[in-house]
């Protein structure tokens, strides 16, 4: 049945059907990209915001321009992937989304860890991991594999 999972008890791996498989790369490689737009925008408020309170403290606010885009990621990660639906927007509007291997629920600190990994392994080996799921069980990138995750069809 799609959506369903189990886990097979031999080698502690999931038991997915293929049609939860179905398209999972380039559904990812979409919703990378809306979820890269929708935090860009989520980062023009705020910055707005830093904007008025650098002028508040003489300019001492503005430091947090360098860190901006990754606040807005990490807490865009932790409420949508690690939240009920376990994806993010750009996931739900591409019908994926994000599992355990052990059939758990992504926790928060999952989602953030998973966000992390993903961009440290990728700003390393540009896109050599994607190749990675060309010859993984269930498609998985490095970081799925390293954070014992896997990605199918909501």
């Amino acid at each position: 049945m799609a959506g369903q999972t189990t886990i097979d008890n031999t080698s502690g791996d999931p038991i997915v059907s293929s049609q939860d498989l179905q398209g999972v790369r380039t559904a990812r490689v979409i919703a990378f990209l809306v979820d890269y737009l929708i935090i860009g925008l989520l980062c023009i408020p705020f910055a707005v915001i830093i904007g008025f309170l650098g002028i508040i403290t003489l300019g001492l606010a503005w430091g947090l321009y360098a860190f901006l885009p990754a606040i807005i990621a990490v807490l865009y990660l932790a409420l949508t992937m690690g939240g009920p639906k376990q994806a993010t927007l750009g996931m739900q509007f591409t019908g994926i989304k994000i599992a355990k291997v052990d059939g758990g629920r992504v926790d928060p600190l999952l989602a953030i860890l998973h966000g992390i990994l993903f961009w440290v392994i990728h700003s390393l080996a540009v896109i050599i991991p994607l190749l990675v799921t060309f010859f993984s069980s269930k498609k998985r990138l490095i970081h799925d594999i390293l954070l014992g995750t896997y990605v199918l069809r909501a």
